[in-house]
């Protein structure tokens, strides 16, 4: 209804004949078309940064219901009413500022509120907006977006809403969630994306690993088992329940059993972990020198330690991925007895699926290793008890990032943050 009403009130304003009517009656027409302009649509969703983006596409539908008609009216007139370019020109000013308000009005608010319009595609609209034809191109593409955003983050914000009252992530232990290699906890950064905020909603207590980003095996699992205890004394939750996304998945093994911690461990998931290493490791360090890799990982080493690392140590990390590496780990280092083990896996089916730089690494990966989600091999992703492989979402398929919502993009037939309460929700069936 609001979306009519705007149209039909943008649709009689662009009308030049309403001029005859009298300046007055303009005005009160101006007034209305401003004032729906302002609050476009009243229809209330889940939040308000929804509810904001609604109004920004009832907007950007308005400007192409009113561009419709008033290219129609400006053929008409061309076509039977022509009584020359002065004439024109006063036909066309009143539908070019209607359009134009409603068109800076929508696309502004969609640049503002909306989450699912990448970078790519903000600059291709910002790029595009002078060339005719084209731009109406992009413009429709991003009005999809941010409709299919708003169908599903209102669907997204009910579905937690309704089920919110039987906290079927309140598990019995909170969840420890541990980052992979290259990254940290940050405040403003969530490694984990949406998914943290979703789990809590529904139930679950959440700490975080906070172990530097590059280290050995050895070391990552020496933190990890610090920050169990610390939890686990600071709290009294006895255990807990960690959830582990790639190599971080192979460092919480570590800890588990090498630091004695099976006792304060109810259950390990790891989300693309490379438990049986990765063959392209193995061929870097076989063809590249290795004073440049030395190089390299002393360069790369003095960035970690100024965003926060106290030690770090880039060449032990990337060592200890190596097939090599992790098969003879996997001989020393046996699953503990007590502990549900249990694995996630997914992979990609082509390059063009994952952001930079998983959409470089993949072939890359692929010829060493096969089937892989950009970074890991699908081969090397299974351990414990239960194995669940997340088979690609049509022909993009599912990569690294998107494993742990590292982009924050909704995916056409995967829901990552819906599985991982899937995931959660069954911990709490096995009694975890």
């Amino acid at each position: 209804m609001d979306l009519i009403y705007l149209t039909l009130i943008s649709i009689i304003l662009s009308s030049s004949y309403l001029f005859h009517h009298g300046w007055g009656f303009v005005a009160a027409l101006t007034f209305l078309f401003l004032l729906a302009n302002i609050l476009p649509s009243t229809k209330k969703l889940g939040t308000w940064k929804i509810s904001a983006l609604n109004r920004a596409v009832v907007l950007l539908k308005a400007f192409w219901a009113v561009l419709c008609y008033d290219l129609l009216a400006l053929i008409m007139y061309v076509c039977f009413q022509w009584e020359g370019w002065e004439e024109l020109l006063y036909t066309a000013l009143p539908m070019l500022i209607t359009t134009s308000v409603l068109f800076w009005n929508g696309i502004i608010r969609t640049y503002i509120f909306s989450g699912q319009l990448k970078i790519k595609l903000r600059v291709l609209g910002i790029l595009c907006w002078p060339v005719p034809i084209l731009n109406l191109i992009v413009l429709w593409y991003i009005l999809l977006v941010a409709a299919r955003e708003v169908v599903e983050e209102d669907e997204r914000y009910f579905l937690d809403q309704i089920r919110a009252e039987n906290e079927i992530c309140k598990t019995k232990y909170p969840l420890l969630m541990i980052h992979g290699v290259f990254f940290r906890d940050y405040r403003f950064f969530r490694y984990w994306g949406r998914i943290p905020s979703i789990l809590i909603k529904n139930g679950a207590t959440i700490y975080y690993g906070e172990q530097q980003s590059a280290d050995s095996i050895e070391n990552a699992g020496k933190e990890i088992a610090k920050r169990v205890r610390q939890i686990v004394d600071s709290t009294g939750c006895g255990k807990v329940n960690i959830i582990a996304h790639s190599k971080g998945g192979v460092d919480a093994r570590s800890a588990i059993t090498n630091e004695s911690l099976a006792p304060y461990i109810a259950s390990l998931t790891t989300i693309n972990a490379p438990h049986r290493g990765c063959k392209y490791a193995d061929a870097i360090f076989r063809h590249v020198k290795m004073e440049k890799v030395e190089r390299f990982a002393k360069y790369y080493n003095s960035i970690l330690h100024k965003v926060g690392d106290h030690n770090p140590d880039f060449l032990s990390a990337v060592l200890d991925l190596t097939e090599k590496r992790c098969m003879e780990f996997n001989e020393t280092c046996p699953d503990s007895k007590g502990v549900f083990y249990q694995s996630y896996g997914s992979y990609a089916n082509n390059s063009r699926g994952g952001k930079f730089p998983l959409n470089i690494s993949y072939r890359f990966v692929k010829h060493f290793d096969g089937k892989n989600d950009g970074l890991v091999a699908e081969r090397s992703m299974r351990w414990g008890e239960k194995y669940t492989l997340l088979e690609p979402a049509g022909r993009r398929g599912i990569t690294h990032g998107d494993m742990i919502d590292l982009n924050r993009e909704n995916i056409e037939g995967f829901d990552i943050r819906e599985i991982y309460v899937k995931l959660v929700a069954d911990l709490k069936k096995r009694g975890y």
